[in-house]
C-alpha cells in the first residue's frame, strides 16, 4: 500500500470508528475525531515513542487530548494500536455504564490515558507539569534513563479558557522545549464559528510568550509530521496550529457546529463514509488496515522500550530501586524517623509559632529524607513557608532546582501540580492563600477525581490574618474544600499537628491535600513525644476531665486553644469538659464507628469552634449543637480585635456552654 495512502485509511479508520461509537451512543463529539485524524495519526503512527504492549512504562512519551470533549479519538486510537483493555467491545459500549470508554477520557479508568481531561484548559496546564518534570527526573537520572516529550491536543475552547494563558505563559518562561502543542484549529465551537465570541490571533500570543509557533494544513500529513520534526529541534515549547475541518468527510455537517456535540445521523454518517471511501459496516476494520495500525504502534515504541529497560537493568540495584521507590510514589522509613524527631524537638522546646512556621520546620525535616519533592508558590513564598534551606530554583539553567516560582498563577499552578505527579517520580507541593483556593478549585476537584498526591499550603487560613480584610479573609473555604470527595482537608493547632498533618499528606498516594495554616502565632498545646500519629485518626480527645463530661468542645486550628482555655473555666466552674482536636473531618468519619462514639463522647452540650462558617459542622455537634463562629464576611482590623468583634472567644465559648447547660438541665 503506498505509504499516502496508507495513512488515508488509517485516519479514516479512526474516523469511522468515531462515527460509529457516537452514533451508538446516540452522545458524543464526532466532529474532534474527524478532523484531527490525520494529525492524531501521524503523531502516532510516526513520532509517539508508546508502546502499546506496556503503556505505563516510564520513557514513554505523554499524549495529553486536552479537548477531551473528542475522546472518541484517543479511544479509536488505543484500539488501533491494540492496548490491553480497549476492545472493540468498549467502543460499542462509548459512553455506557461501567465501560472503559467514558464520556471523556479518565485516568486511572482507561489503559493509555494520561489524565483525565474535559474541562477545558487542564489537560494543557497538565501537561505543562509532565514536561516540567521530564526536565527534572532528566536532571537527576540522566538522559538514559528519562528522554521523552510530551504532546498535547487542543482545541480551540482550551485556548480560551483563563487556565490557557497562566500555563503557556509559565511554560515558554521556563523554556519547556519538550513541550508540543498540537492546536486543533478548526473555528468551531458550540455557539457557532469562533468569530462569534474571539478574534485572538493564537500565534502571536503563543510567539509573544515565548513559544516557536508554525501553522499548516491539519490534513496534510508530510507537513504535520515536518512541523512535528522541527518542533521536537526547538529549544522553547512549541505550538503547531493544524488547520483542520471539524467534522472531516460530513457532506452537510463538516465545517460547522453541528458536527460538534451531537451525533451525525444514520444519514449524514453514510454520506461521510461514501466521500472517505470507507464501504465497512459499524465497527469493523479491515484486516490490512488493522495490521498497519498494530506495525505502526510497535515500530516507535516498543524497540525504544526494550532498549531503555537493557540500560535500567545495567544499573548497580541500589539506583534502580530508588528510581522504582520513587515513581511508584512510597515514601521511605526515614519519613517516620523525620517526622518523630520534629516531636521530640518541639516537645523538648515548645514555642508559641504561627502554624505556617510549623509547617516549615516539618518541611526542613521532610526534604532533607524525600529528594523527590518539588515545592513551589504562587508569589507567596514568604508568607507561605514554602521554600526550605537549600532549595534551589527550579529554571532552564537549573533543572535540578527543587523549588518553583509559579508567579501569580494559583489555576496554572494547581494544575501543572497535577501533571506532575501524574507524570510520577516528583512529589509536588505549593503555597498560596486560602482565600485563593477558590482560583485552585477546578484543579483540585480534578486532583480529588484521579486520585492523585498534591499537596497545598494554604496559609492565612481565618480572620486571624488581621488587616488585610474580608477579601483576604476566609470564611466559606474550608467548608468548600470539605464538600470535595477524596480531599483531605487538614487544619491543624500546633506545630507537632502541623508535622502530623504533613505525614498524612504524604502517605495518602491516592488523594490531595490542603493544609490550612495560620498566620497568627499559636501556643504548643502538645508536648509529648507519643509516636502515635493522632491527627491520622482525623480528631481525638486532646484534654478529658476525671468524671463524665457534660461539654464537649471540638475545635480545629486556631480555635483550639480556645477551647482548652474554656475547658479550664469551666472546669473549675464544676462542668467537666471535653475538648476534641478535629484537625482531619474526612479522616474522622472514615474510622469506625466505635472509635467515633469514643472521641464525641456523651456530653449533653456540643459546641463547634473555628473561625469560619458552620456548615458541615452537624455531623459532628449535631444540628441541635452550639458553634462558635463566623456568620458573614470578616473585616480589617488587628486580628485580636476581630476575634473579640466576631465573639470568637473563650469567654463565648463558656457563655455558649452554661446556656447549654440549662437548656439541657
Amino acid at each position: 500500500m503506498p505509504f499516502k495512502e496508507k495513512h488515508t485509511v488509517m485516519a479514516n479508520a479512526v474516523r469511522a470508528l468515531a462515527m460509529d461509537a457516537v452514533e451508538a451512543a446516540k452522545s458524543g463529539h464526532p466532529g474532534l475525531p474527524m478532523g484531527g485524524a490525520d494529525v492524531a495519526t501521524v503523531l502516532f503512527s510516526r513520532h509517539l515513542k508508546f508502546d502499546p504492549t506496556e503503556p505505563n512504562w516510564p520513557d514513554r512519551d505523554r499524549f495529553v487530548l486536552s479537548a477531551g470533549h473528542g475522546s472518541m479519538l484517543i479511544y479509536a486510537l488505543l484500539h488501533l494500536l491494540g492496548v490491553d483493555g480497549v476492545s472493540l467491545e468498549e467502543l460499542k459500549n462509548f459512553r455506557q455504564m461501567g465501560s472503559k470508554t467514558p464520556g471523556h477520557p479518565e485516568y486511572g479508568h482507561t489503559p493509555g490515558i494520561e489524565t483525565t481531561t474535559g474541562p477545558l484548559g487542564q489537560g494543557l496546564a497538565n501537561a505543562v507539569g509532565m514536561a516540567m518534570a521530564e526536565e527534572a527526573l532528566r536532571a537527576t537520572w540522566g538522559k538514559d534513563l528519562v528522554d521523552h516529550y510530551t504532546y498535547v491536543f487542543a482545541s480551540d475552547g482550551d485556548l480560551m479558557e483563563g487556565i490557557s494563558q497562566e500555563a503557556i505563559a509559565f511554560a515558554g518562561h521556563q523554556k519547556l522545549s519538550r513541550l508540543i502543542v498540537l492546536f486543533d484549529d478548526n473555528g468551531i465551537s458550540i455557539d457557532g464559528a469562533i468569530s462569534l465570541s474571539d478574534s485572538t490571533d493564537q500565534l502571536k500570543r503563543f510567539e509573544a510568550s515565548g513559544w516557536a509557533v508554525r501553522a499548516i494544513d491539519g490534513h496534510d500529513s508530510e507537513a504535520i509530521s515536518a512541523a512535528i520534526t522541527a518542533a521536537k529541534a526547538e529549544d522553547k515549547p512549541s505550538l503547531i496550529a493544524c488547520k483542520t475541518t471539524i467534522g472531516y468527510g460530513a457532506p452537510k455537517k463538516a465545517g460547522t457546529a453541528k458536527a460538534h456535540g451531537e451525533p451525525l445521523g444514520a444519514d449524514e454518517m453514510a454520506g461521510a463514509k461514501a466521500a472517505l471511501g470507507w464501504p465497512y459496516p459499524p465497527f469493523e476494520v479491515p484486516a490490512d488496515v488493522r495490521d498497519a495500525w498494530r506495525l505502526a504502534g510497535l515500530k516507535v515504541g516498543h524497540g525504544e522500550r526494550k532498549a531503555w529497560e537493557k540500560r535500567f537493568a545495567a544499573l548497580d540495584a541500589d539506583k534502580r530501586a530508588e528510581f522504582d521507590r520513587r515513581l511508584a510514589g512510597t515514601m521511605p522509613r526515614a519519613l517516620a524517623d523525620a517526622i518523630a524527631a520534629v516531636r521530640a524537638k518541639v516537645a523538648a522546646d515548645p514555642a508559641e509559632v504561627a502554624t505556617r512556621k510549623s509547617s516549615e520546620i516539618a518541611l526542613e525535616a521532610i526534604n532533607a529524607v524525600l529528594p523527590e519533592t518539588l515545592g513551589g508558590s504562587a508569589d507567596l513564598s514568604g508568607s507561605n513557608n514554602t521554600r526550605t534551606g537549600g532549595m534551589t530554583a527550579y529554571a532552564p539553567g537549573n533543572r535540578g532546582g527543587r523549588y518553583v516560582h509559579w508567579g501569580i498563577r494559583e489555576h496554572g499552578m494547581a494544575a501543572a501540580m497535577n501533571g506532575i505527579a501524574l507524570h510520577g517520580g516528583l512529589l509536588p507541593y505549593s503555597g498560596t492563600f486560602l482565600a485563593f483556593s477558590d482560583y485552585c478549585r477546578p484543579a483540585l476537584r480534578l486532583a480529588a477525581l484521579m486520585g492523585i498526591r498534591v499537596v497545598h499550603v494554604m496559609t492565612h487560613d481565618s480572620i486571624g490574618l488581621g488587616e488585610d480584610g474580608p477579601t483576604h479573609q476566609p470564611v466559606e473555604h474550608m467548608a468548600a474544600l470539605r464538600a470535595i470527595p477524596n480531599l483531605l482537608t487538614f487544619r491543624p493547632c500546633d506545630t507537632i499537628e502541623t508535622a502530623e498533618a504533613w505525614e498524612c499528606a504524604l502517605r495518602a498516594e491516592t488523594r490531595p491535600s490542603v493544609l490550612a495554616l495560620t498566620r497568627q502565632g499559636l501556643p504548643q498545646l502538645r508536648r509529648t513525644t507519643d509516636p502515635v500519629n493522632r491527627v491520622a485518626r482525623g480528631a481525638y480527645i486532646l484534654a478529658d476531665s476525671d468524671k463524665p463530661a457534660v461539654v464537649c468542645l471540638f475545635a480545629t486550628g486556631s480555635e483550639v486553644h480556645l477551647a482548652m482555655n474554656a475547658k479550664a473555666e469551666l472546669d473549675k466552674a464544676g462542668h467537666p469538659t471535653r475538648v476534641v482536636s478535629v484537625p482531619c473531618f474526612e479522616l474522622f468519619f472514615e474510622q469506625d464507628a466505635d472509635y467515633r462514639a469514643s472521641v464525641m463522647g456523651t456530653a449533653r452540650v456540643r459546641i463547634g469552634v473555628e473561625a469560619a462558617i458552620r456548615m458541615g459542622w452537624d455531623a459532628i455537634i449535631g444540628s441541635d449543637g452550639d458553634f462558635v463562629g463566623m456568620t458573614g464576611f470578616g473585616a480589617s482590623a488587628p486580628a485580636k480585635q476581630l476575634y473579640k468583634h466576631f465573639g470568637i472567644t473563650s469567654e463565648a465559648i463558656v457563655a455558649k456552654a452554661i446556656d447549654g447547660l440549662k437548656r439541657t438541665a
